[in-house]
This record gives C-alpha cells, structure tokens and sequence, in this order.
C-alpha cells in the first residue's frame, strides 16, 4: 500500500518545464481517460464522461429553448454521397476511415463511417422537405464521428471523438445566417457561464473555413502555453449542399427552391480546453458548473466518537443540492485524500474531525484559491453554494486575466515573430486579405489566422508582412 501511495501522489510534470506531459499526466492521474488497443482512439472513463454529460445536459437544454429537436443518423455514409459535393470529400478524403466487407462479403459500394453528417442527413432532408410550410427544419443529434488522424492526444484529437452536430434548413439567407450566429453565441454563452472559458468569437478566413462553407464563425480559445483552441463553430452553409442533394420545397410563389442550411457543432475537445486554461501543477480545477464532484467531505481521524457519523450526517444533508462525496475510505490518510481530490480539481473540501467536532465547525478549502476558512456547522449548506458561485466566477476572471496577459499589439513583421516564438498567445495585427500572404505566415512562423472577430480595432493601414492596405484585423496564434 506505501508503495501505491507513493506512486500515486508521484508530482505531476510542471506545465513550465513540459506542457504536452503535464496534460498527459494530468488527465492520465486524474484517471479521465486510458488508451484502447486502437492507436488514436481512446476510452473516456467515468470521471472525464461525467463532465462531457454535464456539459452535454446543459447545452442540450439551450438547444431546445431555441427551438431545435434532437434525432440520430447513420454512422456508416455510401461512397456515392459523400462524392456528392466535391469540395467537401476533398475536404475530408484524408480523414475518411472506410468499410469495405460485411462479414466476410465485399460490399458493392464502400461506406465511410461519418467524419461529419452532412451529406448523410442532406440525403435525408430530400426525402422530407416538400413544402416551405415544413420550413425551417431545426435538427440536432449527438453522435460519434471518426477521422483517422495521423497525430493524436486525448480530447484535444483524437480519430474518435464525441460532439453535437445540428442542421438546419431555412427559407432565406437571411434566417440561416440568423440561425448560424445565434448558435455562435449559445457556445459563447455556454464557454464563459458554464466552463468558465473567454473566448473570441468572429469569422474564418475562406483558407480556414469549412469545406463546402459559404462562411465559418468560431470561438477561439487561449490555453496556458499560449496556443489556440478552436473550440467551437458554426457554419453558413448557404445553398451548396442543398442543390448538390437536390433538397427542393414548393414555395409560396409555386416555384421550386432549394432553402438555405446551417450546421454547427462542439465536440469532448472542449474538456481539453477546460483542462488546458484552468489546471495547474497540482492538477485539475475544475468550473463547478461541469465538475463531476462539487464538494467532498473528507472526515479527519475518522476512528475517533462521532466524527464518521457526523461526516455520513452532513453528506445526507447536502447529497440532494450538490453533486457530492463522501471520502470515507479507511485505507487512506486525509493528507493522502486532500492531494486526490486536489488533483481531481473538486471545488470545495469540507473537513471535519474531532476539534470541529468540538467547536460545532468544519473547515472549508477552495480548489482556485488554495484558501481554507472555518465554517459553522449550521451555515455549511449556505456557504458551500456561494463557494460554487464564487470559484465559478474566479476562474473566468482568472482566465481572462491570462488570456489578456498573453494577447499582443504588433505593427511589424520582426516583432511578429520575435513574440510568436519567445512567448506565443494571440497576436492582433491587421490583415491585407491576401491568401498567399496568410500562407507566407503560416509557413514561416507556424501561426494561422484564427478569426477576424466581430469586435474590430483599427491598429494601423497596412498589413505588416506586404505592407499592402489592410482594413482587417485579425488574430493569429499557433493552435492545436
């Protein structure tokens, strides 16, 4: 058991010396995930499915307030339609995992399984959609889809990966661009208020845009080592896919049309986001809004008269309003037990022993600050909750805090590059719109365009890499 102990409570690579292993050690230690005997693809344990459900639930209500129903496609997509819309397969070829045998039959038409369902439920809107009285089609499903990545790291990409896909068909332009910014903003929302993420929001550029997109809109996301995460978008897919699949409806006018279609969607990447801005080098911190554990009460020399009963006393009290715990393992120490559920980045900490016992208190520990206070035993409920609500807020505030801390003004193409490599973040430039100038920068500095946000500043005239007029500004950084 000493032996297991110390393995365990072994310290997690500092993020400074080596961010790519302290995320593995993190979400490895934190027990989230484990690899499966397919390289690439990787099991989700119950503790990191948890977030991904609670993450799932809240934005599954919000998809419905706006008005959009839940259904299921098919996983396995003929040849013969993803070939339909020709800058999509392209788009996607490189990715694509096929089926080529049921059984020990050939099939007479390979079947992909779905790197996107697009063109899987177009086929099916055809079918549907007759009258612009059946108008706007509000669809959403939550699915897995594969894409056979060549590199790959738990949450962040992975050939297998959780996500929510809506579609939807409108009448006008105007509606599926409506729609397609509306949904930009419930991943904003769901970002700030529910995984405390800041996040920039505002459109791709056409090199970095969806294949078969009239336009893409994201959120951008900084990580602590100063690259980007795309951790969301929403697409105006305007008519290309509905003429490609012939979705036709009889309009009012007694003409046939094709309508208007939107996808959107946001995948378990966003776990590694949460991860990646709020965890540090004793592991996870976890919003309480997702954290599959909000409070643990761990009981301090448990042996002793009434301190057991009155810990299983509390956690009957408070089990109906927070998602709780109870560490009542004799095998372990407290001190053992603190560094788990540090680690594990549960909110709140609530101890109680003998002394507290005696004093009618416990003592409180927030997970963000490393703070611990003394708490009457009749206002723990009370306190607890405005614990959640505090730490919930903090962690905003303190990402934001980073992200501003390592986002850049730059004017010249030398300080550009100075600053990408020395000390990367987001960089706000002002952008001529010239494609081979973005590929300029991306090959020699390793940084994309990540959007040109809604909210514009004006830094200068001039893109600082051509020197040609420029009335964009953009942010750049290297992303995952």
């Amino acid at each position: 058991m000493a032996k297991k102990q110390k393995q365990f409570v072994e310290e997690i690579t500092p993020m400074e010396t080596d961010f790519a292993q302290w995320y593995t050690d993190v979400i490895k230690k934190t027990d989230m995930v484990d690899y499966s005997p397919v390289k690439g693809f990787m099991v989700i344990k119950h503790y990191g499915y948890a977030i991904w459900e609670n993450i799932q639930a809240y934005m599954d209500k919000r998809f419905k307030e706006t008005g959009h129903k839940n259904c299921y496609f098919p996983l396995l997509i003929p040849e013969s339609l993803l070939q339909k819309e020709a800058e999509h397969v392209e788009g996607f070829a490189p990715e694509v995992a096929w089926v080529t045998h049921g059984g020990d039959e050939e099939l007479a038409e390979r079947l992909c399984i779905r790197p996107t369902s697009e063109t899987i439920i177009c086929a099916m809107y055809s079918k549907w959609l007759n009258s612009y009285r059946d108008l706007p089609f509000m669809y959403n499903q939550w699915c897995n889809v594969v894409r056979w990545e060549k590199s790959t790291r738990p949450f962040l990409r992975t050939s297998e990966f959780l996500w929510q896909e809506g579609h939807t068909l409108h009448e006008t332009y105007d509606e599926a661009q409506s729609e397609t910014l509306q949904m930009l903003n419930v991943y904003k929302e769901t970002a700030e208020n529910l995984l405390a993420i800041p996040v920039i929001i505002g459109q791709k550029t056409d090199r970095e845009k969806f294949a078969g997109a009239y336009a893409t809109y994201t959120m951008e996301a900084l990580m602590h080592d100063g690259k980007a995460l795309q951790a969301g978008t929403s697409h105006n897919l305007g008519q290309h896919f509905t003429k490609a699949f012939d979705i036709e409806y009889l309009d009012r006018d007694g003409t046939l049309k094709n309508p208007y279609h939107t996808s959107w969607g946001v995948s378990t990447r966003l776990i590694g986001g949460i991860i990646m801005v709020h965890g540090d080098n004793r592991g996870l911190s976890l919003p309480p809004g997702i954290a599959p554990i909000q409070a643990v009460i761990v009981p301090i020399a448990a042996h002793k008269g009434g301190v057991n009963e009155a810990a299983q006393e509390l956690y009957a009290e408070m089990k109906s309003l927070y998602r709780m715990e109870l560490d009542d393992r004799d095998q372990y120490s407290p001190g053992w037990k603190f560094n788990e559920w540090e680690m594990k980045g549960v909110p709140v900490r609530i101890e109680i022993g003998p002394r507290d016992l005696e004093q009618n208190q416990v003592v409180l520990f927030r997970r963000d600050t490393l703070e611990k206070e003394v708490c009457p035993l009749d206002q723990v409920k009370e306190r607890v909750g405005l614990l959640l609500e505090e730490t919930q807020k903090n962690l905003l505030v303190k990402a934001r805090e980073m992200r501003d801390q390592k986002t850049y003004t730059v004017q010249d193409e030398a300080e550009f590059k100075r600053i990408m490599k020395e000390s990367p973040g987001f960089i706000k430039a002002m952008w001529c719109g010239d494609e081979a100038c973005e590929e300029k920068i991306k090959t020699e500095t390793g940084a994309t365009i990540r959007c040109i946000p809604f909210e514009q500043e004006k830094l200068g005239d001039t893109c600082p890499f051509c020197n040609k007029p420029a009335d964009k500004m953009v942010y750049y950084a290297k992303a995952y």
